[in-house]
């Protein structure tokens, strides 16, 4: 493996394979030395984290040198595409951090490939076929058995020209006849066994043309093509377009006037543990109302990321840990997440929440006195600043940070012992109260006045450090605390996915008590909940009800248990 090198001719990181192919085209002068990719989505569906991969290589090698990406929407089945597909890949592409040098669509060429189809059937490549595409399918044979020849096969050239321009024109019902490219139906390529190339679609009018074609291209067909007439250099595909690389060179053969032509390429997608990628299935859990919808925190979809408290940056960051290579394989939903926590760290502003409160009442503290104490924003980032939060004689703290009858090596508030409160005194807990079920109610506990930062005692050592808000200036929340939506790694292996969901993937609390400071936080805001993990403020917050999304905890709860375990 070859290496890339800084301008100070220091080896900076090994090349990848794709990246080693275009360095071997540029320096060959292929393609007079131009590099232009492209993101070919089709708007059937919400992106997810599997496509984030595609986009960063697509757009990532073209900006690596110095050529351009267009966004083409492969929008060649009008029975499941749609507008507003259109719109949110547009807005996840752009989230993501990336921008396309032009927007095309594959029914941008529908008559240059309807052209293309034409020439075929003139130049007996291709024939309308009148039966099923179930019968066709039966035909096809298997790997070691070659197929059928189809009665219409050597139909005449004036009669297949005849129909498809009939079928065009609206004659024939949706199903009744397709258009094959004619090949071999013994090679041992099943693709090249007479692929259907055309069909009748009338029923679904598509998003784009409106009802101008009654056949529409197959993605087979349409996609090389579409690279042809678009300039692509290097068409970047996922493996399983691997099998279906010899019909795309066939197709460009056929068209190729010069040395220009595009290059598939296939690198391994991303297949993440605890969660699908497949379109279909990640479309069940929204029409089963399993989860909220396609921006469900939970789900892998881009929009489910942004809404969840992903980065932009960790995202790409994760892309760039696991690489492209040849071998498919699965990424542990660990190592995504440990890639957010990272990039939090570095982003997000530290603030108090208490998500289980009870109060703490600091009795020898005086009555109807406020202190401001200075809170850092952000430690690893000291240009970050800081900000104020109220201390006064009644506060919240965690419910779990307090036992009464505490073992040994509980560490937290217990009778009779100090602990400090952050940025603030060391206080020592006094008693408690409780109601007629014996849940506590109030913690009582005494301050040292001398302990506050810059003060005598200060530096005086205590085993633990809790986070707490004010009474009186802190603003209850709804925290949502999402975690994996699959109970188990490979939830794709079991055809009855559903088994598998994950029953405590989302907990809501209410009543929880953030600080003032939120107040000011818009939607998709980051922050790190001090002691407790990174969250963000969701879009369905209003200024009378703050709604907070746990992006990831501070810890990797999962790979602890999953160790354990083991």
């Amino acid at each position: 493996m070859s290496e890339h090198k800084t301008s100070d001719n220091k080896a900076k990181r090994n090349l990848h394979f794709i990246e080693e192919m275009i360095e071997k085209d540029l320096a060959e002068g292929k393609n007079n030395c131009r590099v232009q990719t492209r993101f070919p989505p089709e708007p059937n569906g919400y992106l997810h984290i599997g496509h984030a991969k595609a986009i960063c290589l697509d757009f990532g090698m073209a900006e690596q040198y110095g050529g351009l990406c267009n966004l083409r929407f492969d929008d060649t089945n009008p029975v499941k595409e749609d507008v507003e597909y259109v719109d949110a890949i547009m807005e996840d592409i752009q989230w993501l951090g990336f921008k396309w040098n032009a927007v095309y669509y594959a029914s941008d060429y529908f008559q240059q490939l309807f052209d293309f189809a034409v020439r075929l059937i003139e130049q007996g490549k291709a024939y309308v076929d009148e039966q099923s595409s179930e019968v066709i399918k039966q035909q096809k044979g298997t790997p070691t058995q070659p197929g059928i020849d189809s009665p219409y096969r050597n139909r005449p050239v004036e009669e297949s020209l005849d129909l498809f321009r009939r079928m065009q024109a609206g004659e024939f019902e949706d199903g009744s006849m397709t258009l094959r490219a004619r090949i071999d139906m013994a090679s041992p390529n099943m693709h090249f066994r007479d692929p259907i190339i055309y069909r009748i679609i009338k029923a679904h009018p598509h998003h784009r043309t409106g009802s101008t074609w009654n056949v529409y291209p197959m993605y087979d067909f349409a996609h090389g093509q579409s690279d042809y007439f678009e300039g692509v250099t290097h068409s970047l595909c996922t493996l399983e377009f691997e099998v279906h690389r010899p019909t795309y060179n066939y197709y460009i053969n056929l068209l190729q006037t010069d040395d220009y032509r595009p290059r598939q390429t296939e690198f391994n997608r991303l297949n993440l543990s605890y969660t699908v990628m497949s379109k279909t299935k990640l479309r069940a859990l929204v029409q089963s109302g399993l989860v909220s919808g396609w921006d469900d925190p939970r789900m892998p979809t881009l929009c489910g990321c942004r809404r969840r408290g992903y980065t932009p940056a960790s995202i790409r960051n994760f892309i760039d840990k696991i690489g492209y290579t040849k071998v498919e394989g699965v990424v542990d939903m660990s190592l995504l997440e440990h890639t957010v926590r990272e990039d939090l760290n570095r982003v997000a502003p530290r603030v108090f929440a208490v998500l289980d409160p009870v109060k703490l009442i600091i009795t020898n503290y005086p009555e109807g006195k406020t202190e401001m104490m200075e809170v850092q924003n952000n430690p690893a980032d000291p240009a970050a600043g800081s900000h104020q939060i109220a201390f006064e004689r009644e506060l919240y703290i965690e419910r779990d940070d307090f036992m009464e009858d505490a073992p040994e090596k509980f560490y937290r508030m217990t009778l009779g012992r100090e602990v400090r409160l952050m940025n603030a005194y060391i206080i020592k807990c006094t008693g408690c109260s409780k109601d007629a079920d014996g849940k506590v109610e109030e913690i009582y506990a005494e301050y040292d006045p001398q302990t506050l930062s810059g003060m005598p005692e200060s530096k005086r050592k205590t085993k633990s450090t809790m986070h707490w808000v004010s009474v009186a200036h802190s603003l209850p929340a709804e925290v949502r605390l999402y975690d994996r939506l699959f109970s188990i790694e490979d939830p794709a292996s079991d055809e009855d996915l559903l088994e598998h969901l994950n029953p405590i993937s989302l907990t809501t609390l209410t009543g929880c008590r953030v600080e003032a400071e939120l107040s000011k936080s818009k939607p998709f805001d980051h922050f790190q909940f001090q002691r407790i993990g990174y969250f963000n403020l969701d879009p369905d917050s209003s200024a009378d009800k703050l709604i907070f999304n746990r992006t990831v905890p501070l810890k990797d709860i999962w790979t602890k248990l999953k160790d354990k375990s083991e």
